[in-house]
């Protein structure tokens, strides 16, 4: 799979793409939004994935740092992380 890939690893929530893995602590974890902005609202943003004027964008916003995932499945991976972050 070329997309993002997202899974939870103990108490991490793991992104991957291409040669990227990123472990975000859950307990870090404020918001998960989607963003309907080209580049994302937040300068300082760790950006993931191609940014492109087709694609969505999930924004993971933390205590400390705010992500932002460029990808074609924003909801379903939104939806994702907030099920793995839930549980």
């Amino acid at each position: 799979m070329l997309g993002i890939q997202v899974k939870k690893s103990n108490d991490n929530l793991v992104i991957r793409w291409l040669l990227s893995k990123i472990e975000i602590p859950i307990s870090e974890v404020a918001t998960v939004t989607l963003d309907d902005t080209y580049g994302g609202e937040e300068k300082e943003a760790i950006r993931i994935g191609a940014p492109y004027g087709t694609c969505d964008r999930v924004v993971i916003r933390t205590n400390r740092s705010t992500y932002i995932l460029f990808t074609d499945h924003a909801r379903s991976i939104r939806d994702k992380i907030c099920s793995l972050i839930n549980k």
